[in-house]
C-alpha cells in the first residue's frame, strides 16, 4: 500500500511501525547479542588528517524514519547540491522506512538512523542498546490531539475532560504520559482504540485524536474542517524528534565522518529553509516520485514542519540540530512519564555537533 497523502479516507499509517517500540526492541535485542562478538577494532575510513588531503569516507548508509517525503527536504537537498560530496562521501543510499532505526544500526546497516528520543529512549532503557542521540532535526516532538473546532474543540489539557479520544495501541503510553503531565486521570478520559486513519475523527467517532501537526492536523484540514491542536510539545511533554542517532562505536572509531555528515546536513537545511518550494520539488518529483505525493499537502506540512518544528530560539543562537542542556532534561523527564528511566548522557552526545560549530562557525547563520 502506499500511504499517499490524498484526500477522502483520511489514513496516516505513520505509526504502525514506527511507534511498535516493544516490536523494535525485540529486534534489537537479537541484534544486540551479535554485536557484542563483533570486533571493535574495525578499519577507520581514510579523513583528511595531517596530510591535508580531501577526505574519502566512501558511502554512507541513513536510515530514514519514514517515506521519503516533505520531511527529509535536508537530506535531499543535501544529496541534490553536492553537499554529501562535498564532504567526503562518494555516495549516500537514504533508505525509506517506516523504521526507529534502532535495529539498523545495531546491525551495522546504517551508519545514521533518523530517529526519536521515544523509539531511541526505549531501546538504551529497556536493551542497553549502544546508541546516542548527536543532534536533531526537530526541537520539539510533532504529537498533537487533534480534534475539530466544531466538535471536540481541544484547545487545553483540561479540556479532555469527559472527551473520547481516539488513540492508537502503540501511542497508549505516550497518552497516558500526556495525561500525566498535566494532572488527569485516566478514567477522567474515555480511549477509544483507533487505527491510523483520521476519519473517524470527522465522522464524530471520537472528540479528539492523537495524530502529527505536520500531517493529520493538514490533511483534515485540506478536507475542509476546521481544527484545533494540542501539541505535546506545549503541555508538559517535550523531546526531541527526526534525531541524528549513531551507535557509541561510531562515536568512538568514525567522529570526522559523523562530523562530516553533520556538516552536509546542515547544509542541506539550510538550503531547505531557505528555499522550501524547491525542496519540496525534490520530494514530490524525485525522491518521492514514485509515491504520488500530493503538492499542496507537501508544501503546508513543509510550511509546518520548517516554521514550527526545525527553527527555534535555540537553534538561532547555537545552529541547527542543537539539543540544549535544558532541552536534554525536558527530555529526558517526558520519556519518565513514559516509564522510560534513563538520563541525559544515555541519550545524547553533542560533543560532535559542538566540534562541527567550532570548526565551521560559518554553519552558524543558517538564517543569513
Amino acid at each position: 500500500m502506499s500511504p499517499s497523502p490524498s484526500k477522502g479516507r483520511i489514513t496516516h499509517p505513520r505509526f504502525t511501525h514506527r511507534r511498535r517500540t516493544a516490536v523494535a526492541v525485540a529486534a534489537v535485542a537479537a541484534l544486540l547479542s551479535l554485536s557484542a562478538c563483533s570486533s571493535d577494532s574495525d578499519d577507520a575510513p581514510a579523513d583528511a588528517g595531517a596530510s591535508g588531503e580531501a577526505a574519502d569516507f566512501g558511502e554512507i548508509g541513513v536510515q530514514l524514519s519514514w517515506i521519503k517525503n516533505s520531511e527529509f527536504l535536508g537530506e535531499f537537498m543535501a544529496d541534490s547540491n553536492g553537499y554529501y560530496t562535498d564532504a567526503g562521501f562518494s555516495a549516500v543510499n537514504l533508505v525509506a522506512g517506516p523504521s526507529t532505526g534502532v535495529a539498523e544500526l545495531v546491525s551495522d546497516s546504517a551508519k545514521v538512523a533518523l530517529s526519536d528520543a521515544i523509539s531511541v529512549g526505549t531501546a538504551v532503557a529497556n536493551e542497553d542498546a549502544p546508541v546516542k542521540i548527536i543532534g536533531s532535526t526537530y526541537q520539539k516532538n510533532p504529537f498533537t490531539i487533534l480534534s475539530l473546532k466544531d466538535g471536540g474543540n481541544i484547545a487545553t489539557p483540561q479540556d479532555l475532560v469527559g472527551k473520547k479520544i481516539g488513540v492508537q495501541d502503540s501511542n497508549t503510553s505516550l497518552f497516558n504520559a500526556l495525561l500525566a503531565a498535566n494532572g488527569i486521570s485516566p478514567d477522567e478520559v474515555t480511549v477509544v482504540p483507533v487505527q491510523y486513519d483520521a476519519s473517524v475523527l470527522t465522522s464524530g467517532e471520537v472528540d479528539g485524536y492523537v495524530a502529527y501537526l505536520t500531517n493529520e492536523s493538514i490533511i483534515v484540514q485540506a478536507d475542509g474542517f476546521e481544527v484545533t491542536n494540542l501539541p505535546f510539545a506545549d503541555n508538559g511533554l517535550p523531546f526531541v524528534a527526526e534525531t541524528f542517532t549513531v551507535t557509541d562505536q561510531s562515536i568512538a572509531n568514525d567522529r570526522e565522518l559523523l562530523k562530516a555528515f553533520l556538516v552536509a546536513e546542515i547544509r542541506g537545511w539550510t538550503d531547505a529553509l531557505k528555499d522550501t518550494g524547491a525542496a519540496v520539488d525534490l520530494a514530490v518529483g524525485t525522491y518521492g516520485a514514485d509515491l504520488g505525493l500530493d503538492k499542496t499537502t507537501e508544501a503546508a506540512s513543509a510550511d509546518a514542519q520548517n516554521t514550527q518544528l526545525v527553527v527555534s530560539d535555540d537553534t538561532a543562537a547555537n545552529g541547527l540540530f542543537t539539543i540544549t542542556d535544558s532541552l536534554q532534561e525536558e527530555t529526558v523527564a517526558s520519556l519518565s512519564k513514559a516509564g522510560l528511566d534513563v538520563t541525559t548522557d544515555d541519550l545524547f552526545d553533542l560533543s560532535l555537533l559542538a566540534e562541527v560549530y567550532q570548526e565551521n562557525p560559518d554553519l552558524l547563520a543558517y538564517a543569513g
